[in-house]
């Protein structure tokens, strides 16, 4: 049976984004996403938040720790990934997060690169994706 594992995610930086490097330095970042979903329920709207924990590799992860902050709206193309470990006292823990493949940045702040790779400082009229092909996965 096929199978397909993609996601796609709009929604605020939770916090900065936090990059760090592997052995080999290679970049590791890991973002906190929250997507609101607004519904009717009777004669009242709601809002939902879910919260989704995401890491980007290589010069994915470098641009956006270096042009996106908590706050900022960000448009995330990726796929799930489920992460196993064991705690402290031994017991089996896992987490779903999503994997970035690639991003464009959704407003154009001062700074902001206006989704152009942090190649220059001058913002681009529509924004472009940002994709990654070192995962090393």
């Amino acid at each position: 049976m096929a199978s397909l594992n993609r996601v796609l995610l709009m929604g605020n930086l939770t916090r900065d984004v936090e990059v760090k490097y592997t052995a080999n330095n290679t970049a590791v970042a890991n973002i906190g996403l929250a997507v609101n979903r607004r519904y009717k329920s009777g004669d009242d709207w709601k809002e939902e938040t879910t919260f989704v924990d995401c890491e980007a590799w290589g010069r994915t992860a470098e641009t956006m720790g270096k042009y996106l902050s908590k706050g900022r709206p960000v448009f995330i193309e990726g796929r799930l990934k489920l992460d196993e470990w064991q705690d402290r006292d031994g017991n089996r823990r896992t987490k779903l997060l999503t994997v970035v493949e690639n991003f464009q940045f959704i407003d154009s702040r001062s700074g902001g690169g206006g989704g152009n790779r942090g190649e220059s400082s001058q913002p681009q009229s529509a924004p472009q994706p940002v994709s990654n092909d070192d995962i090393p996965f």
